[in-house]
This record gives structure tokens, sequence and C-alpha cells, in this order.
């Protein structure tokens, strides 16, 4: 998800200024956008929204997010998460360790960093609705981000990611294969799978 404001956010001018707790690269996203990210643990974010030291919180999803009970100091949550769409495990080892392996222990550890892949992805996916639910009944209001918004994101996270490339090869090189797997994703969804989706919550608004 987008995340957690205390404010509505009408339009890319309503982020300047906008003091909010997000890590990493999409505190970098942030900066562009004029806003003034800010990098505190977990367990500090609740009394810094409720204080009013901190604007907006970008976090999990619902599932995760209920949790921590950002529904009671911060009304408005936002989605999709444009700049970030989901999660991903990642489990480093250490070459010469991985080439010491016998081959079977390779493969098991390939079958079990698989299998927790997946049921990360199934847990959220059938959980996070019902938290979602539960949150809108408390008082939660669902916004989606205004396309100029989101368009302003996705131009701010280019330019990150473009930056980081200029900076290390390495890194370029992945992003270049990214994108170009990405694209052909999105064009397999427009034909497929994004397509199918569209369809059918078209038809279950009409009560199909």
């Amino acid at each position: 998800m987008g995340g957690w404001f205390r404010k509505p956010i009408d339009k890319v001018e309503d982020l300047k200024g906008l003091r909010i707790r997000t890590p990493g690269l999409l505190s970098k996203v942030y900066e562009k956008l004029g806003a003034i990210p800010q990098q505190i643990a977990g367990s500090d974010i609740y009394p810094a929204l409720e204080k009013g030291s901190l604007d907006a919180v970008e976090f999990v999803g619902p599932f995760d997010d209920e949790k921590l009970g950002f529904a009671k100091v911060a009304q408005y949550y936002y989605g999709p998460g444009v700049m970030e769409l989901g999660a991903n495990l990642a489990f480093t080892v250490n070459r010469d360790a991985w080439a010491g392996l016998p081959p079977r222990y390779q493969a098991v550890l390939r079958a079990a960093c698989a299998e927790a892949a997946a049921d990360l992805l199934a847990k959220y996916d059938a959980n996070n609705i019902s938290a979602l639910r539960r949150l809108i009944a408390q008082g939660t209001q669902l916004k989606s981000w205004p396309v100029p918004v989101m368009q302003a994101m996705q131009d701010a996270t280019r330019a990150v990611l473009d930056e980081y490339a200029a900076a290390d090869a390495s890194f370029a090189e992945v992003l270049k294969s990214w994108r170009t797997f990405r694209s052909d994703q999105l064009l397999w969804a427009s034909v497929n799978d994004g397509a199918a989706s569209q369809f059918l919550m078209s038809t279950r608004q009409k009560g199909v």
C-alpha cells in the first residue's frame, strides 16, 4: 500500500514538506517529490504520528499495518503502492560456501527459498483483504492516488533508479534486465491476466 496520511493528498504539491517515515530507495523518491523522509524504528512510528511530529508512514500493507494501530492516528490510507509494488524475500549466501555444498543441498536450499516466497505471497493475499475490511470498519478512509500524483511518483522513481545506475555498473545491468522483463510482463498482463482481472472486477461491481 501507499501508506497512511494524516491529511488527504489531492495533488503533487501536497507532498512538499510532508514528514513521512519511509526507508531505503523510497526515501530518495520522496525527497524528489519535496517530502522530508524520516527513518525511524517501527516501534516509534505510532507515537510520532500521534504527536504530529510525523505526517505519514509507508509501511507494508493492511495485515501488518493493522497490528501497529496506524488507523487510530492517521485517517487516510492510500493505494496502490506504485513506487514499491510488492514484497520479495532474499537469501544471501557466500559464493564459496555455496560452491562447497553438495548439489543435493543446493537443490534443497533452492526449493526452501521458493516455498518461502510462495508462502509469503499466499499469506498476504489471503490476509490483507480481511484486515482492510476491519480497518475500514474502524473509520479508515481508503483512498486511491490521483493519477497526476502516481505519474509524479513514477517519474521520481525512474530518476532515482537512473542515478543509481549511473554510479554503479552492476546496478545498471540489473536495472536494464529488470525493465525489459517488466515491460514484457505488463504487455502480457494487458493481453491476459490483467485484462481478465479488470473484466472480473467490472462484472463483480454489477453483481455478477
